[in-house]
């Protein structure tokens, strides 16, 4: 495992959107690249879908 993400993304990112197969999909590219979750996920209903948010962090940081 590299000691810095890659890409130069953040150690730290907050992923953030409605929640469909498109949020999950971007929050499983981010474990395929190795990043971890951390903590629980979010869940908001805005008035129109429900809004989903995942923090994950790079491992060792």
């Amino acid at each position: 495992m590299s000691p810095k993400p890659p890409n130069d993304l953040p150690v730290y990112r907050l992923l953030t959107g409605k929640d469909d197969a498109s949020f999950c999909r971007r929050v499983s590219e981010a474990i395929e690249l190795g990043y971890v979750l951390y903590g629980s996920p979010s869940l908001i209903f805005n008035g129109e879908h429900v809004v989903a948010a995942q923090a994950v962090v790079w491992p060792g940081s």
